[in-house]
């Protein structure tokens, strides 16, 4: 399990179920790395200011339901950790890869989910 503040998905029916049950959710499928580590304290961060409209989650990338996430068509070229999914409802709208700075995600939320304010 990732060691973080956010709300971790260890199966796959953890993941189908967080995204039947919220219209906007953002999951970060990584480990405890250098490039990793960023994008989850961005999270932690963010999710107090779009709480009430995104699902934050967590996603350690050596488990077996992260094949899921790694069998996304959006994320058949991606190289480097963490990959960063952004559903609505249910459907992929938004994919990256590598560390990301809070402007990148603010920037990715604003626009597929609607601004936090």
């Amino acid at each position: 399990m990732l060691s973080t503040n956010l709300k971790h998905l260890e199966t796959e029916q953890e993941i189908k179920e967080v995204l039947e049950n919220n219209e906007n959710v953002m999951v970060c499928c990584g480990r405890m790395g250098a490039m990793c580590i960023p994008v989850y304290r961005i999270m932690e961060e963010l999710e107090k200011v779009y709480a009430h409209h995104v699902a934050f989650r967590d996603l350690d990338f050596d488990i077996p339901a992260a094949v899921f996430i790694k069998t996304l068509p959006e994320c058949k070229s991606f190289m480097g950790l963490p990959f960063t999914i952004y559903f609505k409802n249910g459907k992929v709208v938004a994919a990256t890869a590598s560390i990301q700075t809070t402007i990148n995600v603010t920037g990715i939320l604003d626009r597929v989910f609607g601004n936090a304010l």
